[in-house]
């Protein structure tokens, strides 16, 4: 990992930063590839690093966010990351007032997201902010069921809004009964409001991401300090088996594959459906008799919302979901056929997680001593295990259902663009930046007005097709993990439970060699394995994904969740104790091993590792 030598600097908030003079590179020497030395040009200005702000920003340590994205970010598609990172600022910093953390902001270079978190070290400002964050979120914490509940509700109300948005149709004449009925507003102004309004859903449904997730991680984050006050030595992968075993959505697509291969056989069908994956050819051999059409409606009934899940995370335009494709759940249900005729057991094994936990949960507890330290202890172990599953469910409401709803809306706008001769195909108009694409619909406002041609036609296809040839270039290069000075203390609860990064890990990464044998990661779930290493790098590499070999990967997508009952281990480059690599594999019962920062390039296909998941170390023994 490239380091530089610099005097040790200071973070924004005026903290030493402990590096002892090493550096990630610097972002403001960071240069182009060849070939997208013009990438800036897809990026709004607030996205990218200012010369002038160089004298602030070259201070702080900016970390790759490859976890929520791992490709260079299409021009439209980092809306999805303003609204996001927007949406955990606004809890942290102004409903909440969480004391030591602020927001993060962000940055691109070369495509890729950087985020730095903001914090809070000023003693007044602390207690200012701790006056606030007590009765809120004791609130929050006291009636977290019924405020889930409620959650959920405004979450399908905001999907459901989405779904039932129109687009006008712009057809030759304004519609006789809106003439007749003297509405006076056209359909030139119905589609601004329109898309105006897949925007606001964009940014509202984040803002009901983030409303509870922070104070879910804040709550487990309390619960690990509270174990490790009593067991400063305890491993962070023994306090998350603690709460473990809990039944989360994420595992209800997989579930549904279950049931389907499962329906198939005891409806007679199962011959029919194997190694098909074409959806459109099945369902015309399978409408011919009652059994097909009945499991068809099987189908339909899983479909809507479990296969609403994201090939990756959904903040992807092109990261379609399994109803958009179900190429992938249509081969894991021949997948699952065959290995219930061969009297597998598929069911996850939950009760020796259960037992696991318990055991580990009552050694621990045992040797708290009795009265307000082990009561501090069941009150927080109580409050993650009330809070965990909305840490997990909210990634199936927000980023896959309700994204895979967003990017279908917003390809309907597509559609208009596409008629109105714009672009060659609906996917072009994700070129855009968002501020561009306000301008392409007021082009398309002013020409149909008016009975001309709109001028996007002729100024849009070579500014898509150039960008599109910059993506490709980006997508080839290795980005740095982060950039900057080493960093102070990591405080934010995100950040620390979600990607990984802490003190001692960035410490790992510096101290990281290109060619070592040994990588150091995040003790992600426990046990020993050995086996031949798969590198996937992305949704499509999961076919060739062999019985018993170890996943390597820069990080999993909860749609990569049915694999996890064919491999024997898994790896990740980012991630941390509640990284979804790491989630999944507890519930298996794999070892893993997560933000090791480099295992997808250190490490090749074929090649023999070990997978220490009670160290988080990865060996790999035979290249």
């Amino acid at each position: 990992m490239t380091t530089i030598e610099n005097e040790p600097t200071t973070t924004e908030s005026g903290t030493a930063a402990p590096t002892g003079g090493r550096r990630f590179p610097d972002p403001y020497e960071v240069a182009a590839p060849a070939g997208a030395e013009n990438w800036r040009d897809m990026y709004s200005y607030f996205n990218l690093f200012l010369e002038e702000r160089r004298e602030k920003d070259d201070k702080r340590t900016w970390f790759r966010n490859g976890m929520q994205f791992p490709e260079p970010m299409p021009p439209f598609d980092i809306a999805t990351a303003d609204s996001a990172y927007m949406s955990v600022g606004v809890m942290n910093t102004r409903v909440f007032a969480l004391p030591p953390a602020l927001g993060m902001d962000i940055r691109v270079v070369n495509g890729h997201m950087y985020m730095s978190a903001l914090g809070v070290d000023d003693p007044a400002e602390l207690e200012r902010r701790a006056a606030e964050f007590g009765p809120r979120v004791g609130h929050y914490y006291a009636n977290w069921p019924d405020l889930y509940a409620r959650w959920e509700d405004k979450v399908r109300a905001q999907i459901a809004a989405l779904q039932q948005l129109e687009l006008p149709a712009l057809g030759d004449f304004e519609p006789q009964e809106s003439v007749l009925a003297g509405r006076g507003v056209t359909e030139a102004n119905d589609l601004l409001v329109a898309f105006q309004a897949i925007l606001a859903s964009l940014d509202a449904t984040w803002n009901l991401h983030s409303e509870m997730l922070n104070m879910g991680y804040a709550a487990y984050l309390n619960f690990l300090m509270t174990v490790k006050s009593h067991f400063p030595e305890i491993k962070d992968q023994q306090v998350a088996q603690m709460v473990s075993g809990v039944d989360v959505l994420l595992f209800r697509p997989d579930d549904e594959l279950k049931r389907l291969a499962a329906k198939a056989i005891e409806l007679g069908v199962a011959d029919r459906v194997v190694g098909v994956t074409d959806l459109g050819a099945l369902t015309q051999d399978l409408s011919s008799d009652e059994a097909g059409r009945q499991w068809l409606a099987e189908w339909e009934v899983s479909a809507d919302p479990w296969f609403n899940f994201s090939y990756g995370n959904g903040f992807y335009h092109h990261h379609r979901s399994w109803n958009d494709d179900p190429t992938f759940p249509l081969g894991m249900v021949g997948e699952y056929v065959g290995r219930l005729r061969n009297g597998e057991d598929l069911s996850r094994p939950v009760a020796e997680v259960e037992a696991e936990r318990d055991a580990v949960t009552a050694r621990y507890r045992e040797l708290i001593p009795e009265g307000e330290a082990r009561q501090a202890f069941d009150d927080a172990l109580g409050l993650s295990k009330t809070v965990f599953p909305y840490v997990e469910n909210h990634n199936f409401y927000i980023e896959h259902w309700y994204m895979t709803v967003f990017w279908n809306k917003m390809r309907e706008l597509g559609e208009v663009f596409v008629r109105f001769g714009f672009f060659d195909q609906v996917d072009d108009m994700f070129f855009l930046r968002r501020a561009e694409l306000a301008d392409a619909v007021a082009d398309v406002q002013i020409s149909w007005c008016s009975g001309g041609e709109p001028i996007g036609p002729s100024y849009w296809p070579k500014i898509v097709a150039e960008r599109r040839r910059m993506l490709d270039v980006l997508r080839a290069e290795l980005p740095p993990p982060a950039l900057g000075p080493a960093p102070g203390a990591i405080v934010e609860p995100m950040t620390i439970m979600l990607w990984g990064i802490t003190d001692e890990q960035v410490q790992k990464w510096l101290a990281a060699e290109d060619d070592a044998k040994v990588l150091e990661g995040f003790a992600g779930s426990p046990g020993v394995v050995e086996g031949r290493a798969r590198v996937v790098m992305s949704p499509q590499g999961l076919d060739d994904l062999l019985q018993d070999e170890i996943l390597v990967a820069p990080i999993t997508s909860p749609s990569w969740t049915p694999v996890f009952a064919r491999i024997k281990g898994a790896v990740s480059d980012i991630g941390g104790i509640m990284c979804h690599a790491a989630i999944v594999s507890r519930e298996y019962g794999l070892p893993a091993v997560v933000g090791t920062g480099n295992a997808t390039s250190a490490i090749r296909t074929g090649d023999l590792i070990r997978v220490d998941g009670d160290t988080g170390t990865v060996t790999i023994l035979d290249a």
